[in-house]
């Protein structure tokens, strides 16, 4: 599967024209499933203040060899809110609605990042049939944070209007929170950015900043792969990897020079090769 690049507008127009949609209910709303590829199925959760596009330049290299469903995540994008603003709830949706899809017992691989890192954890303490889990740069640590600058609000100018100001705005919080180059900030990513933003119902900052992880990955049994951008503000890469890592011999990190938080966009040629392996063992 390949398509043509031109801008922004059609590089999403031509990765939604290829995909499968599949609106799957639960109780108090649907969660948006699409559909890329074929072959052993795989999951890719994407991150708070995100959406599907999270994984713009990913999908299709790893559709040559799964079959990819990409869901935005309830209370993001194209899928309505869980019944309460918890993670145990988000996770319900999801749940209920793969579960219809494709069944409860089908073996699956999953890969999370940030936000969607943790929700993969929760997803897959749930399910004996994940198979494979792959987190980037995920939520739920419970370290601190390595802040670059301050994330600026664009609530004000979207009210008024202001295009200009708000892809200005939008820019910058990349620059600051999600990547480490500034020439990253490019037009897909402040357009994926802005969409993703404008389309958030659900709160993830508290779960994010809440921990967990560690527990969860160790109620899990299986082969886990972790990766952090160099330069991702929301941790401190190798103080993570060295509470998560050491003592679990089926577990296994990699820090990626020269990429920030939004580590499969910024680095992608890398991750898919990573993501590759690691939901393929």
């Amino acid at each position: 599967m390949d398509i043509e690049h031109t801008n922004a507008i059609d590089i999403v127009a031509d990765l939604e024209r290829l995909a499968s949609r599949h609106p799957m209910p639960f109780d108090g709303g649907e969660v948006m499933w699409r559909r890329f590829g074929q072959g052993p199925h795989r999951l890719l959760f994407h991150g708070g203040h995100g959406g599907w596009l999270h994984w713009v330049r990913n999908i299709l290299p790893l559709a040559e060899h799964f079959t990819v469903w990409v869901p935005d995540l309830p209370g993001y994008g194209d899928s309505q809110a869980p019944r309460e603003p918890t993670l145990a709830s988000l996770v319900d949706a999801l749940e209920h609605t793969f579960d219809a899809l494709l069944g409860p017992r089908t073996d699956v691989g999953v890969a999370g990042f940030s936000f969607g890192g943790l929700v993969a954890a929760e997803f897959a303490c749930r399910r004996a049939s994940v198979t494979h889990l792959a987190l980037l740069g995920p939520a739920g640590h419970g370290s601190p944070r390595r802040p670059r600058g301050t994330v600026q609000s664009w609530r004000s100018a979207q009210a008024n209007a202001d295009v200009q100001a708000v892809r200005e705005i939008m820019r910058h919080n990349l620059c600051v929170h999600m990547l480490a180059k500034p020439e990253s900030a490019d037009e897909l990513a402040v357009r994926i950015h802005t969409d993703a933003c404008l389309r958030t119902r659900f709160r993830s900052k508290p779960i994010s900043r809440a921990g967990g992880l560690a527990e969860r990955l160790d109620r899990r049994v299986g082969p886990l792969t972790m990766a952090w951008g160099e330069h991702d503000i929301t941790a401190t890469p190798n103080d993570v990897v060295s509470r998560l890592i050491d003592g679990h011999p089926d577990r296994r990190a990699v820090i990626l020079p020269d990429a920030g938080h939004w580590v499969q966009y910024e680095a992608a040629e890398q991750v898919n090769a990573l993501l590759l392996e690691a939901l393929s063992i």
